[in-house]
């Protein structure tokens, strides 16, 4: 079914009713008919005249409100986030400064730890060196009376060596004595 069709079954029942469709037919748009334009101009200033008290009276204040509160919130947080930024700034110098501080101490501390270790170990460099010349005194003594007692023994057994091989290259048997005399007299 089109619209054609509805708009004459409509009027198909209008003319049942009681005729009225020649009326609409004929008739003009309400907001166009001139007859009625003082009725529709009063209520369209009664109308807007209404929604501007209401605008000015109820909605605009409450906007003005409400932006107010907003600007002064973003102001807020402006002037709080300047604030912790120059807070955070701050902390920042502080901060490197400690850094700053705590480096040159922990500087000194090493300086000085360095230095009384090589103090220590010099220290005992020195003890070592006297507690080795000590020791080295004492073997060489040990030494030089080694060397007495070997260089004491030495003719002896040059004599006694002297002889064994007197004995062995010649068959003969020589004295002690004679054997030491020719030592000495190599000596």
């Amino acid at each position: 079914m089109n619209a054609f069709d509805i708009y004459m079954a409509a009027a198909a029942v209008a003319d049942e009713h009681g005729g009225h469709a020649n009326d609409s037919v004929n008739s003009v748009f309400p907001p166009l008919d001139a007859s009625t334009f003082a009725s529709q101009l009063f209520w369209l200033f009664i109308f807007f005249g209404l929604l501007l008290f209401l605008l000015a009276k109820v909605l605009l204040p409450r906007l003005g409100g409400i932006l107010e509160e907003r600007s002064n919130r973003i102001a807020d947080d402006l002037d709080s986030a300047a604030r912790m930024q120059r807070e955070a700034e701050s902390a920042e110098l502080a901060y490197e400064q400690s850094l700053k501080d705590a480096r040159a101490k922990a500087h000194n501390v090493a300086e000085t730890t360095r230095a009384s270790i090589n103090a220590e170990i010099e220290a005992e460099m020195k003890t070592s060196e006297l507690e080795m010349a000590e020791h080295m005194e004492i073997a060489e003594a040990k030494i030089r009376k080694l060397r007495e007692k070997a260089l004491a023994n030495v003719d002896g057994i040059a004599a006694d060596t002297a002889k064994a091989l007197v004995e062995k290259l010649f068959t003969g048997k020589i004295t002690s004595a004679a054997a030491a005399k020719a030592v000495k007299a190599q000596n």
